[in-house]
């Protein structure tokens, strides 16, 4: 009975083995549903199409209606190959057979591209026998598109195919590595598709139409395909970003909306920024930013998105910062402190011409608050002295701010409390004082820590590309496609802030990481990859 009893019980390597085939199972599972989205967006877009063909001259929302679709299309086909490299990835290691998706015959490209010939020398000897009688066979030749800014080439790799006389043996120089599958394009076109979409917020159907105008005529099917290959490839960069930016002592917090298609419709959907920058008090870690995606901006979004973490977050007076100020442990506290520019902002309305000649038009006359006016006043003379202070040490950051900056801070607390008793809890004036009174523990955190900073604008200026962008984009065509975006904010933000051209080193990272070891992948960070730069071309 005793042996009967542990029969059942499963060793630790058949428990782990069984959990990576279910793993590999549902990865399977998953890219096998990806790739039937993509197959129904794709029908659904050739039929708007041809119903446009038939009616669309007389319906300008239809040409709209066919816009939509092929951004839920584009985003669907980009799921789609996401989910089938990582589905591959987890079929390797059991013997569950991965998913391939049926693609269309790839095209040749165009004849009137030049050719450059990269030729991978044969072994001298064979490597079975070592004898040195090889016959050339012939050779395998693999074009892959390849762009140097606005000048199209095809780079063709001959791979030579010997045969060893002695033995019979075949020998053949392995296939070089490619980032996407099938190894149709470079990693220099990869990192232009991907900056064009999310750095220049160009989507990928005006990106085809851009390329067929030059000669290169590629199916929108096709460029998002590698899209979803190369966020799957630079994931483990974005992770590293992430734990660098959660190391710090002080994080920079904001969030902006972004419209997310869904169905014929769009709702708002948020991304979430959470810089580190330490110059202000002379840090020496690099300049970082990760994004994340949701789909509303409730509590439990950054509190998901700060798990783990301890310190001092500099944000806005958002309520839904409260859960994550309330779970953070006693022992790992975390803290805010509030923007001075948006305790300002308020009284600098009631004061700014331009602002008030909007509000007013042309029927009422512009009046400038006294009040309001003293209150900028005194901010900006806080803010001077800010300003003399920039990037000195934390503890003479720290003495300036006892000596100088407190007192003007304490005549201005006393000034509000004192002008808000004698106005109505309606005026414009009295609100802006509320604002600033009902957080002001938070406000005034920054005279005891050297660290802090006055303002949130580090978050607010790694938004600014998004904002901007949302114009040119319309919005984004699914929440995948809103973690994707998030995805690779966050890698070409933190180039950017590293004063490192985003295309530039995507282009260089897309074309050794599969080849770094994974205890190395923090060398391809933006920082690292900059200061390697030079010895490189040097070497070169």
């Amino acid at each position: 009975m005793e042996n009967g009893g542990h029969a059942g019980v499963l060793s630790l390597e058949e428990a782990l083995a069984r959990l990576a085939h279910a793993e590999a199972e549902a990865a399977r599972v998953k890219a096998i549903n990806s790739d039937l989205e993509a197959r129904n967006a794709l029908l659904e877009l050739q039929n708007a199409k041809m119903r446009h063909e038939l009616f669309g001259q007389r319906s300008e929302h239809r040409g709209r209606l066919v816009d939509q679709l092929e951004l839920g299309f584009e985003e669907a086909q980009i799921s789609a190959s996401e989910d089938e490299v990582v589905g591959d990835v987890a079929a390797r290691k059991t013997s569950v057979r991965a998913f391939v998706r049926k693609r269309s015959a790839p095209r040749s490209f165009p004849d009137h591209l030049p050719r450059e010939r990269v030729v991978i020398p044969a072994p001298t000897s064979c490597p079975c026998c070592g004898s040195d009688r090889l016959s050339k066979l012939g050779e395998d030749v693999t074009e892959t598109l390849e762009v140097i800014p606005r000048q199209w080439k095809v780079i063709q790799t001959v791979r030579e195919k010997v045969s060893c006389r002695a033995c019979e043996k075949i020998t053949q120089p392995p296939a070089p590595f490619h980032v996407t599958p099938r190894g149709m394009f470079g990693p220099s076109f990869l990192a232009m598709l991907l900056f064009e979409k999310f750095g220049q917020h160009q989507p990928l159907n005006r990106q085809r139409d851009r390329y067929a105008r030059e000669g290169i005529d590629l199916s929108l099917s096709t460029l998002a395909d590698q899209v979803g290959a190369c966020v799957a490839a630079l994931r483990p960069l974005t992770l590293l970003i992430e734990a660098h930016v959660k190391a710090a002592e002080r994080l920079h917090i904001d969030d902006t909306t972004v419209p997310v298609l869904a169905k014929t419709k769009t709702i708002t959907g948020r991304l979430w920024t959470y810089v580190r920058d330490d110059r202000p008090f002379g840090g020496p870690a690099p300049l970082a930013a990760f994004f994340r995606y949701s789909r509303d901006r409730s509590s439990g979004h950054p509190l998901a998105h700060l798990e783990g973490y301890s310190g001092t977050v500099q944000a806005d007076a958002y309520s839904g910062y409260n859960a994550a100020l309330r779970a953070a442990p006693d022992d790992a506290p975390l803290v805010r402190a509030l923007c001075w520019a948006h305790g300002r902002r308020p009284f600098f309305k009631l004061v700014d011409i331009s602002t008030l000649t909007r509000r007013a038009g042309n029927k009422e006359p512009i009046i400038i608050s006294p009040l309001a006016r003293e209150a900028v006043d005194r901010i900006d003379a806080i803010f001077a002295i800010e300003r003399t202070i920039r990037g000195r040490p934390t503890d003479e950051r720290h003495a300036i701010r006892q000596e100088q900056v407190r007192p003007l801070v304490e005549d201005l607390e006393a000034w509000m409390h004192a002008t808000r008793a004698e106005l109505s809890r309606h005026d414009p004036v009295a609100k802006a004082i509320a604002y600033m009174t009902s957080g002001w523990a938070d406000f005034t955190r920054f005279l005891d820590d050297g660290r802090i900073c006055m303002t949130n604008n580090a978050a607010e200026r790694a938004l600014r590309g998004i904002a901007l962008g949302r114009k040119s984009w319309l919005f984004a065509g699914s929440d995948r496609g809103g973690e994707r975006a998030a995805d690779l904010y966050s890698l070409i933000v933190t180039a950017k802030l590293n004063d490192v051209d985003p295309q530039a080193w995507l282009a260089d990272v897309l074309d050794s990481i599969a080849g770094i070891p994974q205890n190395r992948l923090h060398e391809l960070l933006p920082w690292a990859w900059r200061t390697r730069q030079p010895a490189l071309q040097a070497a070169a």
